[in-house]
């Protein structure tokens, strides 16, 4: 039976790392007091084992500790109170969890009132997929959801195909006010990546002296992720990439991102520049780092010196973290390292610090001597619980409200 007196109901599908830490972010806040999570299949020898695993993280620590802090005092307050229909409360925060149905159209949303999904699992990223014999994400509005929040970039099967309609890319905070509750039903909130990338490109492309941008790459240096392997195995058949079968704790691996595409949704302007991307993955837990390269054509002051400096860029990060991205970006002064930035809740922080710049002068007939600047900036994000996941439930709050 369905709570009537709830504020509101999310669901949310797959209960790995970022839909257990999805969970921590709702509990710490109160927009939601009822959450529904779908696993499709038991876990553990009884309900008891699905709780220790919500409640204790290696990367983390304990909920408790999220929740209150290392100093509390406060008696945890966790209760099984239906152990036969996946009962649960936390803290008085009350969650079910459903464990019959993967596919996401046999999942009982409308029964269970959640408006809202968020699918966490990977398995469904085409959102015009109909319907398959596996499912599909519109399969979670034949279940009874009214909006589905993807917690990955859209992946369309076919080159030739567009977005429908009614599917959107957003990332919270850059452009999560284009959301249209008429028109827009499958929204995907890109990846972490793509998250502090977009916060990191907004103030430059906002700002007229830096929205001159003729080219930019980066490089993530991306933490470890479930994706990979413990230890060394042996590809599956058709693999084309070895590297991903090593052992991630113990290698410094290559890898791709499709970050910078999935920056073209986000921000439709990149199209015209020339962007690349890849990522570098390291034996860490969580917090990761771009290390963004950029070309501009450079104004000169009255003195003939470039405006494009150091000083400069940092100006525009400090004003966009005051501004429009307060409390998603931050620009900071000191020397950090990752573990620094762990369980730091916002989309991107500025190694303020580390960001250089070189101009010189080029000739591009019949110019002469156009004066063009290099930019390295570095950004900080923990790619789970900090970054992606504040982010993540902030967007599903907003279209939460936005349809209530």
């Amino acid at each position: 039976m369905i709570d009537i007196n709830c504020k509101a109901t999310i669901g949310i599908n797959g209960f790995g790392r970022i839909g257990k830490l999805t969970l921590w972010n709702m509990l710490l806040k109160d927009d939601f007091d009822r959450i529904v999570i779908n696993l499709g299949r038991e876990v553990g020898k009884s309900l008891t084992d699905l709780v220790d695993y919500a409640i204790y993280d290696s990367t983390y620590g304990t909920l408790h500790n999220f929740l209150f802090g290392f100093g509390s005092t406060k008696e945890p307050e966790i209760e099984i109170t239906d152990e036969a229909n996946g009962e649960v409360s936390f803290y008085g925060k009350k969650v079910k969890f459903l464990r019959s149905e993967r596919n996401p159209e046999k999942i009982p949303w409308g029964q269970e009132g959640a408006r809202v999904v968020i699918d966490t699992t990977g398995k469904f990223v085409d959102p015009s997929d109909e319907s398959s014999p596996n499912g599909s994400l519109r399969g979670h509005i034949a279940g009874g959801a009214r909006k589905v929040i993807l917690s990955a970039p859209f992946k369309l099967k076919g080159k030739s195909k567009t977005l429908p309609e009614d599917a959107v890319m957003m990332v919270y905070g850059v452009n999560h006010r284009n959301f249209d509750p008429m028109n827009h039903h499958i929204i995907s909130a890109a990846s972490c990546t793509t998250t502090a990338l977009a916060h990191m490109m907004k103030p430059l492309l906002d700002h007229e002296e830096t929205s001159a941008i003729l080219t930019a790459s980066m490089s993530t240096i991306h933490s470890m992720t479930n994706s990979q392997n413990v230890l060394d195995a042996v590809p599956k058949s058709g693999t084309s990439d070895l590297r991903k079968n090593r052992a991630a704790g113990y290698n410094i691996i290559l890898s791709t991102t499709g970050a910078a595409k999935a920056l073209e949704y986000i921000l439709p302007v990149m199209k015209n520049i020339g962007f690349m991307a890849d990522s570098v993955r390291v034996p860490v837990q969580t917090v990761s780092l771009i290390n963004l390269n950029l070309t501009f054509h450079t104004p000169l002051d009255k003195d003939g010196f470039p405006k494009i400096n150091r000083d400069f860029i940092n100006n525009v990060y400090r004003e966009a973290a005051a501004g429009m991205q307060k409390d998603l970006l931050y620009l900071s002064e000191r020397q950090n390292v990752s573990s620094d930035l762990k369980g730091q809740m916002a989309a991107c922080v500025i190694e303020g610090n580390d960001t250089h710049t070189r101009t010189g002068f080029v000739d591009i007939p019949p110019l002469t001597n156009v004066p063009v600047t290099h930019a390295k900036i570095f950004g900080w994000y923990d790619n789970e619980l900090g970054s992606y996941v504040n982010c993540l439930t902030k967007l599903a709050v907003y279209i939460s409200k936005a349809i209530a």
